[in-house]
């Protein structure tokens, strides 16, 4: 065994605990680093992976594309917040173990006659994560990730101050301005 001259300065930067200071969550940290260290389910370190994630990757979910992927006899884990969807009429009978719930998502839920656990009740439960599907919320739907790779011809959102006549109206965006793309 030697040094591995090509990558000797090389830090890996995966996190290993999380950067809140949230202490439900670093008591969450503790059980699922046991969990993952003394069983053999992959389900805890994604669960452990997941509550390392900054905000931004544990993106909200809301009750629809929770019904989307509810099965029978299944209970549906998030590593993130669920929320409420005003524009789903009616919620089926859920089983939902999440980091945090919204006040709405939540009275729907119980009141469809559903169950709301938290992480902690989930590994009582179902050490392995046995009867359950891991749901994640979409990461691109930020408003920031909308103006990524802004520049002529890609059809990105440019920062405009101001949504009126005067602001992004010239050449190129209007037939009367010499030409529309």
């Amino acid at each position: 065994m030697g040094i591995d001259l090509k990558h000797h300065h090389v830090k890996n930067t995966n996190r290993t605990a999380p950067k809140s200071e949230n202490v439900y969550q670093l008591l969450l940290v503790k059980l699922y680093r046991f969990l993952a260290r003394r069983t053999d389910a992959n389900f805890n370190k994604v669960v452990l992976k997941r509550l390392f994630m900054s905000r931004i990757n544990r993106p909200p979910v809301s009750i629809s594309r929770l019904v989307k992927s509810a099965k029978e006899g299944k209970t549906l884990v998030v590593v993130g917040k669920v929320t409420d969807d005003s524009r789903l009429l009616e919620v089926p009978k859920l089983s939902l173990a999440a980091l945090t719930v919204s006040k709405t998502a939540k009275a729907r839920i119980l009141k469809a006659g559903g169950e709301v656990l938290t992480l902690d009740q989930l590994a009582l439960r179902a050490p392995t994560g046995s009867n359950t599907v891991l749901v994640r919320g979409a990461k691109n739907s930020r408003e920031a990730v909308k103006h990524f790779g802004m520049g002529p011809h890609k059809n990105k959102k440019p920062y405009v101050r101001s949504k009126g006549r005067k602001f992004e109206r010239a050449r190129g965006k209007r037939a009367s301005r010499g030409f529309k793309v």
